[in-house]
């Protein structure tokens, strides 16, 4: 077996609709080459939900097919949030679970992640598995193993109750006005429920999915309408959740964005102050200095992954702990739950403003982000610029200007031919400064023509 991914990216398979592989008929294999898959692993049905854009029907359709022609039972969640339909694989003991979802993307794009049984990201073996049985010629199973396919009736209402329970007993968010925008996406009947019965008064926004309006300037994404409205209802908090809700980003009452960051550090002092930390934090290359700050200044280590949760998640088991996240959004809370979830992380921040009797912006008033600018500057072709000379040394002078107080990090786009500059440093006129400094030198080098990076280091990287 190969152990070259051709369609397998670090987060499922994603791209735009019609074009290869996002196309009916290779969904159509996919299934069927996945019901192979975990079809020889034993009995079991597998799990399909996805979210609310348009395409959804269809590859809802065409994985059910190819699963079916391999022999596998399916049962179908309808439109449900990604850490969901994590959830219900795990607790309805399923072989897998597949989201049809995009995420934050607009509604032109779509993709297909897998869960195991357990309800985590598939392992690598697996995934070489289903690439395998790709390549195989598509076949069907004889009438009497085609599989069948039923629907799950009760799927969000038990969900809804697990996102509850992620709150200590018998606590309640009554007097607690919040605006919740689901990014018409796939929590707009999940989100507004759950803060609602747990006593909350909930002002909903991107509740009305159309199927071409996901994450159209609602959600995590674009956080302005949240903001705007939360100063619009008087509200004490504001909830954003992107289009298949595993990412979260809030606003306090005054309609001030907190990030990923700030999210993380809210959860990690609760937890520390009630002696539930294990270990430390993990974040990404991108994660705001002033986080790792606050979290030493209370004796709680932050480790860098790469972007990218699936490597967030894998620094926190490696490291044994169980809170760890991105700047965007993807919070990771493993004490609840077994992938980012963007409800459950909100009621962990909602917890601490209810035990604290704190509002949001005091509760990350410990916490003073460092100004982060970010250029990108497009290449003609893949180019490790960080290891020419004349970047390198363009790199070196900022970094000594910095000191302790600032960094530089470059590194390149996974999905289009960029190289990201970010500067991150105390003065915001001055780090914006050097990141165009640093933005000249790579564009200047590209103009006189540089070495592509060869494709073994750019897979690599």
């Amino acid at each position: 077996m190969s152990n070259q991914r051709r369609h397998f990216g670090t987060d499922g398979i994603r791209g735009k609709v019609g074009e290869p592989p996002i196309t009916p008929d290779f969904i159509l294999r996919l299934g069927w080459a996945a019901g192979r898959v975990f079809g020889r692993d034993g009995d079991g049905v597998v799990l399909i939900g996805k979210d609310t854009r348009i395409s959804g029907y269809m590859f809802e359709s065409a994985l059910e097919a190819g699963l079916s022609a391999a022999g596998v039972d399916i049962r179908l969640l309808g439109p449900m949030p990604t850490p969901a339909i994590a959830y219900l694989t795990q607790t309805l003991r399923a072989r897998a679970g597949i989201v049809i979802s995009a995420s934050h993307n607009p509604y032109t794009d779509n993709g297909i992640k897998f869960f195991s049984g357990d309800g985590t990201k598939l392992p690598d073996e697996t995934e070489l598995r289903i690439e395998a049985a790709l390549e195989e010629s598509m076949g069907t199973v004889v009438s009497e193993r085609l599989g069948k396919a039923s629907r799950v009736v009760d799927a969000a209402g038990r969900y809804i109750e697990f996102c509850k329970s992620t709150l200590p007993f018998g606590m309640n968010l009554r007097g607690m006005k919040l605006v919740v925008d689901c990014a018409h996406g796939a929590t707009y009947h999940i989100a507004p429920n759950v803060f609602e019965e747990l006593g909350a008064d909930v002002v909903g926004i991107g509740v009305e999915p159309d199927g071409f309006n996901i994450n159209d300037a609602r959600g995590a994404t674009a956080p302005q309408a949240l903001c705007s409205a939360v100063l619009e209802h008087h509200a004490d908090a504001g909830i954003a959740l992107d289009g298949d809700g595993d990412r979260l980003i809030m606003a306090d009452s005054g309609g001030n964005v907190l990030d990923g960051d700030q999210l993380l550090f809210i959860i990690a002092e609760r937890q520390r102050r009630e002696g539930n930390l294990t270990g430390g934090v993990a974040g990404t290359v991108m994660t705001n200095m002033g986080l790792q700050e606050a979290l030493e200044r209370r004796g709680i280590a932050l480790k860098r992954a790469p972007v990218g949760d699936r490597y967030v998640l894998e620094l926190m088991k490696a490291e044994g702990w169980t809170l760890g996240g991105e700047t965007s959004g993807h919070i990771i809370c493993l004490d609840r739950m077994t992938t980012g979830d963007g409800i459950v992380a909100a009621l962990q921040v909602l917890a601490a403003a209810v035990e604290s009797g704190r509002p949001l912006f005091d509760l990350v008033s410990g916490m003073q982000k460092y100004p982060q600018i970010l250029e990108n500057v497009r290449m003609p072709c893949p180019i490790d610029v960080g290891e020419l000379p004349e970047v390198r040394a363009a790199v070196a002078e900022v970094e000594a200007e910095l000191g302790q107080t600032g960094r530089v990090l470059l590194r390149l786009s996974g999905t289009e031919p960029l190289v990201r500059i970010m500067v991150e440093g105390r003065e915001e006129q001055s780090v914006r400064a050097y990141a165009r400094q640093i933005a000249g030198y790579v564009e200047s080098v590209l103009a006189r023509g540089a070495r592509p990076l060869d494709r073994e280091r750019r897979e690599g990287a």
